[in-house]
């Protein structure tokens, strides 16, 4: 049973109440992914995410120089529980016995927090009783009501005895029967999960353990049966195989072909009863065919199923005899058929046995852009669904239809006092958004099939706008000409998405009273739909009279709001926005808080609406180019600005973040040298003062009192200046990047060594740190000063944070704020007289912000590429590893240009490579748009067969096959075409050829991303770039939602087209929405890493498994972050030495990643190489490299051989085969490995000493000792280069390098003694040794970064010691940036010499 919390005080690991003032309270320090920062001053590690920290607006903390609460202040009462970390959520179950008809009693643990219901649920699922769905629980003859929690329920304790009773049934309930029943006939089938519907979606790990994980493989006999593994991977997997088949991608699962029960179940054509059949209690007739090919009518009645005697043609509705009457329909069949009996009962208990995280639904759809051939087979529920379109079935709902608006909206209003409140808020709210996704998702694929009634049918199809469900759904288009001057079409396609982000930020920010749409844009078809839910009254009104805040015509007009002003001002601070006055169309000036296109909505249910937030972030003014603006040197040097498509260009958030704590450590830097100089000037004689106190003088005197002034007004402003002075960190948590990405160390984070590896600009760094004497003191002194409130510090002092505060652009003068004016460089705005000043400034920030992405982001991303901090695989990992550092993908073209120009371009292949692919698909993806819309749907699969073929194959001239003719009625009036979009029958798009294609590629390279690709065709970009065919057709059809057959494509044939339209077998949508999340359990994990750093892995391991109760608690049972929790555990627990714990933890990971990510996603590919170490650890071999042959088949699919991870993946290979013997595989997997490593670490990294090692033991066990004295020693060589002599892992090289002397010398001995005296020569028996398991384990450690450190007690103490000198370099801010990777790079911490 799902565990609920009960209601007990919140429990949040605490922060101390030291001094957190440079921690932003009202501005939550905390990064989405990357590198978390956790508290700057003392790393409480409760990493203040922007989701809760913001719950009040700014204020959240109360804190004149000290902190008064935890970060619940308001939420706790101020109760402290500092000293006690964590209050793990108590969940006391207790044990009741449940009596089914005809079942024995058995017990079932529940929880006194769940409802009667999930009971209810847990009985249809076990094997026994699950096919009863119509039933009542009963207490000593009392029901219960299913919608009552347990505790609530007198009576009921431990061992009590609850009777399942039959109901009567309903209609409803008729058809729930008749629906539970088929899902589980259908149980194993995975054509749902192929189809892409009910959140059903693939996963193939059981395939590959055989089952014989955890307690199954602990039966089978270790280490002696070596022998019969059979260890040959197949051909394709070897390291330099060319060829990379697709149909291994999705394995056959034998249990998929599942026994057939019935050969029909449908409705009967008799249904509905005819009244006179109603009054005796006949609720619906079935229609079923067994399998031993009997025919038969059953009635669902009242009581139950019967058969009666209907034949197709003949209506005879009484009962037959004998009529079988019974409540479950399973009873009745199992009467009939024998066939059904045994089958329908096998079918159970393998259902029962997969594992739970293969069958239950996943928050949000996943499609799988391969399929086999999957027969259509008959199916009453499906049918049904189709056409009732699912709206009268959302069954628990009274109404029907749901009213999005309000659910989304009353679920933002739960309270949040204390943790079990939030939780229950984030879980209705994380509900509420996967419901609204799916049903967006299924309306917008209706509006473009055309199954929707527009509201306006009159209008042409492009301008047409759609309601169904309750939702309203738009095209992507421009109509009205509402976007003529931000670039048409083009500008329409991108502003929904842009509003999407603001939705998302808003969202984020979470400010009571502030209500934003439920958002969510679909593509579909080469359409974009936005799908919205809708405000109350709003249909009702026109547009004009009901905004009362913001402009509908891009600033021409402009209104403002009271209440607006003050619920937009409490999240200006979190998104950095600059409260501004603009003109309106009298020239009167108008203050608002958010762009002009922000609307400002009252809807009938009273609440502020904001909506079009698709300029909540500033413009980028890389791409827009403007008149009479000049950009920094640094980017016209770049060829910025560039000329962009549209004119709705945005940083992202991510950049803003990034570049403010940019500025805050310059600002910190500026301070502190100045507050050294005035020290310095004090120390000095008065008589030879130098010229520098005279210049930093005399302001003071004339700026005294202006000074004074401004301070008392700050102090009065409403978030007061203590406020501003805290915003240190900025929090850059975007739901975009979800933790699974990376969830890195949560050090606290130094000032010195700036975010995500960001910039060293000259005023940065080391350098500076060993310049100048006593920057560590002044730095603190500046701390403080900018902490104080700004009306008691010295003149002296103040005008010091003047000066720096002038220096780095900030909006206040007495603190650090750097907001931005999301209005600037807009057309049709203008602002007034009085603002040009600060105008001015806006523009200059806006232009150094531009210069920040591209002077310190991108090389940043190319550094942390190049040090494998960043490791991107394929498109999707790139994007996010380029959105992480707030760079758009729009810079693509300038990321791959740089990369070209680095002088280690040879270790950036793979990256440039990986660049290269998702530029061409993403070109690809912006011609196939259009091209589908000139599309009808009868030629849909001839036509994206044809444009594959043009894409994709070597075949010269492919030609489209158009639909053939007997379909084409002559007759048919051409004036009455329906109207759905793209329902012209017009042929354009079998005009396509291969070159012409590829020249359009070209084209829109160089006019989107500034790239030029001098490719005529497909096979001379594979030629050029060292790409993959498949890859390419991976990347396609995940973009644009095809789906094609799995089968082996031939794209180099010249004879025939690699694709025909039966391979296209369905058009998927690709669909975009706000991730909500789960704050509380993601403050446990944070703290859990950042424990584990510290290396207290204990209280690490007791934090993320409350994290995962917590997400558990929000989620449900499936999710990304969920996936990123059980990861760490596993690890941690395999540190532990908890083996068989850590199996089980990674294969719910691995089985998670899989069904949430997608069957060959990255992650994945990295979750099957940690199961396969710890199924090795556990004894089970074969299966370990089962699972690692796996991850190298995935990834030679998703990025070719060529790829610093797939070294990773053959060192691994390497050893499991060196551990049992088969050394000849053994070595190419090495050697590969350690080719791969010298190209991508450099000849003289230590990775490749390591590699050299272990391919120097696998010819030790071959008994070739010179090859191995050869590898053996290169290893020694560059230890003693990189270690020195001393080191001991240097000694170790030259210990095992005397010993390989010593075995070789014997080996020639003996073969000399054999020369000499022939066949009598007396041999000594040579040591082979084949090597021990414990060895191979300690080598498969060593290369996936675990280290087992042998520790004494006093070794220990050290250990603390250090730790805690480090965290107090860090705090002075000079400590280097905590390091990337997995969060439990441990040798990263800890010192192993």
């Amino acid at each position: 049973m799902v565990s609920k919390t009960d209601d007990i005080p919140a429990s949040v690991p605490d922060c101390n109440p030291v001094d957190l003032q440079r921690d932003g309270a009202g501005d939550g320090a905390q990064e989405g992914t990357g590198t978390s920062k956790s508290c700057v001053k003392e790393s409480c590690g409760c990493g203040h995410s922007a989701d809760t920290a913001m719950v009040n607006g700014d204020g959240a903390h109360t804190e004149e120089g000290e902190l008064k609460q935890d970060r619940n202040s308001e939420a706790d009462g101020g109760e402290d529980s500092s000293d006690q970390e964590v209050i793990v959520i108590q969940d006391t179950g207790f044990t009741i016995k449940i009596q089914a008809p005809g079942t024995e009693p058995f017990d079932l643990q529940v929880s006194p927090q769940e409802m009667v219901q999930e009971i209810h649920q847990v009985l249809m699922d076990r094997e026994d009783t699950c096919h009863r769905t119509c039933f009542s629980l009963q207490l000593d003859g009392n029901v219960l009501d299913n919608f009552a929690e347990l505790k609530s329920i007198e009576g009921l304790q431990e061992g009590s005895l609850l009777k399942v009773v039959e109901e009567p049934y309903t209609v409803r309930e008729a058809r729930i029967h008749v629906r539970h029943i088929r899902d589980l006939l259908k149980s194993l089938d995975p054509s749902d999960a192929y189809n892409g519907v009910d959140c059903n979606s693939l996963s193939f790990l059981s395939i590959f353990t055989d089952g014989d994980l955890g307690d199954s493989g602990k039966r089978k006999k270790k280490g002696t049966e070596l022998e019969q593994i059979d260890c040959t991977p197949p051909e394709h997997i070897l390291p330099g195989s060319k060829e990379r088949p697709l149909v291994p991608l999705q394995p056959q699962n034998k249990d998929w072909k599942p026994m057939q029960c019935l050969k029909v179940l449908t409705m009967s054509g008799w249904n509905p009863p005819p009244g006179n059949r109603k009054m005796h209690g006949d609720l619906m007739y079935l229609y079923i065919v067994t399998v031993e090919e009997r025919h038969v009518s059953i009635t669902a009645s009242t009581r139950g199923f019967y058969l009666n005697q209907s034949t197709t043609y003949t209506f005879n509705p009484k009962p037959a005899n004998p009529s079988f009457l019974s409540h479950s329909l399973v009873e009745l069949l199992s009467q009939i058929s024998p066939a059904f009996k045994k089958n329908f009962t096998s079918l159970q208990k393998k259902r029962v046995q997969r594992h739970p995280f293969e069958r239950i639904a996943t928050p949000f759809q996943v499609y799988s852009w391969t399929a086999p051939q999957v027969d259509h087979a008959m199916d009453c529920v499906r049918a049904e669904d189709a056409y009732t379109s699912r709206l009268g079935y959302e069954e628990h709902i009274p109404g029907q239809t749901r009213d999005w608006n309000e659910e989304l909206q009353t679920t933002r209003e739960l309270p949040r006092k204390n943790l079990p409140e939030r939780l229950l808020r984030e879980r209705a709210i994380f509900k509420v958004h996967s419901d609204f996704a799916a049903a967006a998702t299924r309306g917008a694929m209706a509006v473009i099939d055309g199954n929707v009634m527009a509201i306006n049918p009159g209008e042409e199809t492009r301008m047409q706008m759609f309601i169904w469900n309750n939702i309203f759904f738009s095209l992507g288009f421009d109509v009205r000409d509402h976007y003529r001057e931000l670039g048409g079409d083009a500008a329409a396609h991108a502003a929904p998405t842009n509003d999407l982000n603001g939705v998302r930020a808003y969202g984020a920010v979470d400010v009571e009273g502030l209500y934003t749409l439920g958002t969510v844009v679909v593509d579909y078809r080469g359409y974009r739909v936005t799908a919205q839910s809708i405000i109350p009254g709003i249909l009702e009104r026109e547009q004009e009279q009901s905004v009362i805040y913001g402009s509908i015509d891009f600033g021409k007009t402009v209104v403002s709001h009271d209440k607006y002003l003050v619920l937009l001002d409490k999240t200006s601070r979190p998104l950095k926005v600059q409260q501004h006055n603009v003109l309106n169309e009298k020239d009167e000036s108008v203050e608002l808080c958010s762009s002009v296109e922000c609307k400002g909505i009252i809807g009938n249910d009273g609440r502020h609406y904001i909506l079009d937030l698709l300029r909540t972030f500033p413009p980028d003014l890389n791409f827009l180019p403007v008149e009479g603006e000049e950009l920094s040197a640094e980017s016209q040097r770049q060829g910025f600005p560039r000329q962009h498509r549209h004119r709705l260009a945005c940083l992202r958030q991510e950049l803003i973040e990034a570049f403010v704590e940019h500025r805050y450590l310059l600002f910190m830097k500026m301070a502190a040298l100045q507050l050294m100089q005035q020290k310095a000037n004090k120390d000095s004689n008065k008589t030879d003062m130098p010229a520098i106190t005279e210049t930093s003088e005399t302001p003071t005197d004339g700026k005294a009192d202006t000074t004074q002034t401004t301070a008392a007004e700050v102090s009065t402003d409403s978030t007061g200046p203590v406020d501003n002075s805290v915003s240190t960190a900025p929090q850059v948590a975007t739901e975009s990047e979800e933790i699974s990405s990376k969830p890195t160390t949560n050090g606290p984070v130094d000032p010195a060594g700036t975010q995500n590896g960001e910039c060293k600009s000259p005023l940065e760094g080391k350098e500076l740190e060993e310049s100048i004497p006593g920057l560590a003191q002044a730095k603190e002194l500046a701390e403080t000063l900018v902490s104080e409130d700004g009306s008691g510090i010295d003149p002296k002092s103040r005008e010091v944070v003047l000066n720096a505060c002038k220096a780095v652009g900030s909006v206040s003068t007495t603190s650090f704020d750097i907001r931005f004016n999301p209005d600037i460089f807009s057309p049709g705005v203008r602002f007034p007289d009085d603002a040009l000043e600060d105008i001015q400034k806006q523009k200059q920030l806006l232009k150094d912000a531009a210069a920040f992405l591209v002077t310190c982001q991108v090389p940043s991303l190319v550094k942390d590429c190049l040090d494998h901090s960043t490791l991107p695989m394929d498109g999707a990992t790139l994007t996010e590893a380029l959105h992480q550092r707030g760079i758009n993908v729009r810079y693509l073209g300038t990321v791959l240009e740089f990369v070209d120009k680095t002088p280690a371009k040879a270790q950036l292949e793979h990256f440039y490579r990986i660049g290269v692919i998702e530029l061409i698909t993403r070109c690809a993806k912006h011609i196939f748009r259009t091209y589908l819309q000139g599309v009808e749907l009868s030629a849909l699969s001839a036509a994206v067969s044809h444009f594959l073929n043009c894409f994709l194959s070597s075949f010269p001239d492919a030609v489209a096959h158009l639909p053939a003719d007997e379909l084409v009625s002559r007759r048919k009036s051409r004036k009455r075409r329906n109207r759905v979009p793209g329902g012209g029958d017009n042929t354009a798009w079998a005009s396509l050829t291969p070159s012409e294609l590829w020249k359009n590629i070209a084209a829109e390279a160089q006019s989107y991303y500034y790239f030029k690709i001098q490719c005529e065709s497909a096979d001379q970009v594979v030629e050029k770039y060292g790409l993959q065919k498949i890859t390419l057709l991976r990347e396609i059809s995940v973009k644009t939602g095809i789906q094609i057959l799995l089968k082996e494509y031939n794209f180099d044939s010249r004879h025939k087209p690699a694709f025909t339209e039966e391979d296209i077998l369905n058009i998927f949508p690709v669909v975009k929405h706000v991730n909500p999340k789960a704050s509380d359990a993601f403050h446990f994990f944070q703290s859990g890493q950042a424990k584990v750093q510290q290396g207290f892995l204990k209280e690490g391991c007791e934090l993320i498994n409350e994290a995962l109760n917590l997400f558990n608690n929000v989620y449900g049972a499936m999710h990304v972050e969920i996936c990123a929790c059980l990861r760490l555990l596993a690890r941690l627990n395999y540190i532990m030495g908890d083996h068989p714990e850590a199996l089980s933890n990674q294969q719910k990971a691995v089985l998670m990643s899989e069904r949430v990510l997608g069957i060959e996603h990255p992650n994945t590919i990295q979750e099957y190489m940690h199961l396969a170490l710890y199924c090795f650890a556990n004894g089970q071999l074969s299966t370990a490299l089962k699972l690692l042959y796996r991850a190298r088949y995935l990834m030679l699919l998703v990025c070719g051989e060529d790829h610093p991870e797939m070294a990773l993946i053959d060192s691994n290979i390497g050893l499991v085969l060196h551990g049992v013997m088969e050394y000849d595989l053994s070595l190419r997997f090495l050697e590969n490995a350690l080719t791969i490593n010298t190209k991508y670490h450099g000849a003289r990294s230590l990775k490749v000493a390591l590699s050299h090692h272990l391919v120097a033991r696998v010819y030790e066990s071959k008994a070739e000792f010179r090859s191995a004295l050869q590898h053996e020693k290169e290893g020694y060589t560059i230890y003693k280069n990189q270690m020195g002599e001393a080191h001991e892992k240097t000694k170790e090289s030259s210990e095992y390098l005397k010993y390989l002397t010593q075995q070789a010398v014997a080996l020639q001995r003996t073969m000399n003694e054999i020369y000499k005296n022939g066949s009598n020569a007396s041999i000594m028996p040579l040591k082979f040794t084949a090597p021990s398991m414990a060895s191979i384990l300690e080598q498969l450690n060593i290369i996936n970064g675990i280290i087992f450190i042998p520790l004494s007690q006093k070794d220990l103490e050290n250990l603390k010691a250090e730790v805690q000198r480090r965290q107090q370099l860090q705090d002075l801010g000079k400590s280097e940036e905590p390091s990337e990777g997995s969060p439990l790079e441990l040798e990263d911490k800890i010192p192993v010499d």
